[in-house]
């Protein structure tokens, strides 16, 4: 019997290379194994769902008996994988040997965590995942105060969303501006702006120390002394690639587990894509740097080597209060930042010194002009 591909993941990465590999190859036995419930959703509509008053069941698209009828594949939930073994080609679950042909790593990044004084730690709820948010929805029924842990993407959309969705938005973040590492300062005022006249209150600099129960919720405690009345905390301070099982087996990791232009890893069985993965010395934890990897993966895994290419990847932030897009320059490239327009619209573009067009971040009404812009982008990754 023919060894299956085994795909360790069933979020976007997962799901979405196995629908690929699936349009190119039809026999293939594959299996795809998962820590979690196997549901198929967007990991990026866990930030809309308050706004859209649906719960983890209404997210979900599909159930695991259903993606696995779809992609003629075989489907293990709730399953953790204890060692790989690159030289049998096979991983281990428990005492069980699992043989693979090609084994691909598509296993996500992981919150990061930090730790809290006092006795409440049980109401910081990082939200990674669907099973995340349907523990936080529960907890969050009835409840009106949140405190946000982090003013990055993340935590500016969750803002956005609880905001909409009726809570009193709290976030705290050790930083000067929202999105710090995304951002110029221009376009992040603006966005702040946005939130804010959503209700939305920002206390940038300090950190959380403490959380404690009183008597009517908890008691958020600052670094600068400030005291925050809130009911729960969503913590969003960041997301690193889980490289764990990868490092375990001797395969090389560095930010993300590495790999080459064919999403291959230091073991020529191996791959990875997704967050997990850093593409040719890049790390990306978005949606079409993703997608991108799926499409070529499928092909390098049917018979048809494909290397990756990246060309422009623009970010569009889900924050509806200030409408933002924004293309980070790449690493390595250095230039000159011009802001044009005003108020909640601008359009903050970085040239370098040949002229050419690095990066943009683009708020409110100027989003409009982000395809034109992105015809002007050099490729990423060529």
């Amino acid at each position: 019997m023919t060894s299956p591909v085994v795909i360790i993941g069933t979020g976007l990465a997962g799901y979405n290379l196995a629908r690929e590999f699936r349009k190119l190859d039809s026999e293939t036995p594959l299996l795809l194994m998962t820590a979690d419930d196997g549901r198929s959703y967007s990991k990026p509509m866990l930030s809309t769902g308050f706004a859209k008053q649906k719960d983890a069941d209404g997210l979900c698209m599909a159930e695991p008996g259903a993606m696995a009828e779809q992609l003629k594949a075989q489907i293990r939930t709730h399953t953790r994988i204890s060692g790989i073994d690159p030289g049998h080609k096979r991983l281990w679950v428990g005492e069980e040997a699992v043989e693979y042909r090609d084994l691909v790593l598509a296993c996500g990044a992981q919150t990061v965590q930090v730790p809290i004084e006092g006795d409440a730690r049980e109401w910081v709820f990082p939200i990674n995942d669907l099973e995340d948010y349907a523990r936080f929805r529960a907890a969050a029924a009835g409840k009106r105060r949140v405190l946000i842990l982090g003013a990055g993407l993340i935590g500016c959309e969750f803002a956005n969303d609880m905001a909409l969705g009726g809570f009193e938005c709290d976030v705290v973040a050790p930083c000067e501006h929202v999105m710090p590492t995304l951002l110029h300062p221009a376009a992040a005022a603006a966005v702040q702006a946005g939130l804010e006249a959503l209700g939305v209150r920002f206390h940038l600099g300090p950190v959380l120390t403490r959380l404690h129960k009183a008597a009517s919720g908890l008691e958020a405690h600052l670094s600068d002394g400030q005291v925050i009345a809130c009911d729960l905390v969503v913590s969003a301070i960041g997301l690193r690639p889980r490289t764990d099982l990868a490092a375990a087996a001797g395969l090389q990791t560095n930010r993300g587990v590495v790999v080459d232009r064919h999403l291959r890893t230091s073991h020529a069985d191996i791959f990875a894509l997704g967050d997990c993965a850093e593409v040719d010395g890049i790390n990306l934890l978005y949606v079409m740097p993703l997608m991108t990897c799926a499409r070529a993966l499928a092909q390098t895994l049917a018979g048809n080597p494909t290397a990756v290419s990246y060309g422009p990847m623009p970010v569009t932030v889900k924050t509806p209060a200030c409408p933002l897009v924004v293309s980070p320059v790449p690493m390595g490239l250095d230039g000159t930042w011009q802001v044009e327009g005003s108020g909640a619209d601008l359009k903050v573009l970085c040239h370098g010194a040949d002229g050419q067009l690095l990066g943009y971040a683009l708020t409110g009404e100027a989003v409009m002009e982000k395809l034109a812009l992105n015809r002007q982008l050099p490729a990423l990754m060529a």
